[in-house]
């Protein structure tokens, strides 16, 4: 059936079933022309495409032992950070936080969340012990991890890290006065956060892991937009 034909009848006939016939035209004229694709070729391109799967796999493990102590250490002490956040974050509901305290604090509880598990998912898959979050009110533990023993949240020495005491005025606090004291201590919180960071990238060898190049600057761009957030939240709610 030629062209012409096709136009024809295409008053009577419904456009898809002319653009079918069309479509039926061309593939018979192609296959008539080309003949049958040779089965060496297909077999030739199913080879190559083995091959290209086995070096992104081989690229992807390899890629998982290019790491160094210096991104242990990091995965291993921001777990234990992003756990207090979460301790800070759990009072807002009970405490009477205003709403945009609230909103901000569930933020926190489900990014930190997350990454806790990435960075125990990224420990594990390289073999290591990944440290275990526990928390009972402002009780906070980890255990396993790089540290033989069970460590306190007060006994985590990092930047921007509460002290007990701390944590204690925090659960004190109601209202618009824990509003202000969690924001406070938050920003603190972030900064120590975004100070891990720059020492992890100051590191020689350390972040080249691609898996730990994009965690450490989400967790650096997320802490820098939030503690500008909590700026101007504590500037809204002018002096005590």
């Amino acid at each position: 059936m030629d062209l012409s034909r096709i136009m024809s009848i295409s008053t009577r006939f419904p456009v898809f079933l002319i653009v079918l016939i069309a479509a039926l035209v061309v593939s018979a004229v192609t296959t008539g022309c080309s003949g049958t694709q040779p089965v060496t070729d297909t077999n030739e391109r199913r080879g190559e495409m083995s091959e290209r799967e086995a070096l992104f796999w081989a690229k992807r493990d390899s890629s998982r032992m290019n790491y160094t102590e210096a991104d242990v250490e990091f995965m291993n002490n921001m777990i234990g950070h992003h756990a207090q956040a979460l301790v800070m974050s759990r009072l807002a509901p009970e405490n009477e936080a205003g709403r945009s305290v609230q909103v901000l604090a569930s933020r926190i509880i489900n990014a930190q969340q997350d990454e806790i598990e990435t960075m125990q998912n990224w420990l594990r898959d390289r073999g290591r012990r990944a440290p275990q979050v526990h928390i009972d009110g402002l009780n906070l533990r980890i255990s396993g991890g790089g540290h033989a023993h069970t460590r306190r949240g007060q006994d985590l020495n990092m930047p921007g890290m509460l002290t007990q005491e701390q944590l204690e005025e925090l659960a004190r606090a109601r209202g618009r006065d824990f509003d202000r004291t969690y924001l406070t201590l938050m920003i603190e919180h972030h900064k120590g956060a975004v100070v891990m960071v720059q020492q992890l990238f100051s590191s020689d060898g350390a972040a080249v892991d691609i898996d730990v190049f994009r965690l450490a600057s989400e967790i650096n761009a997320e802490q820098v937009t939030e503690i500008e957030r909590m700026k101007l939240m504590l500037e809204s709610m002018g002096n005590p």
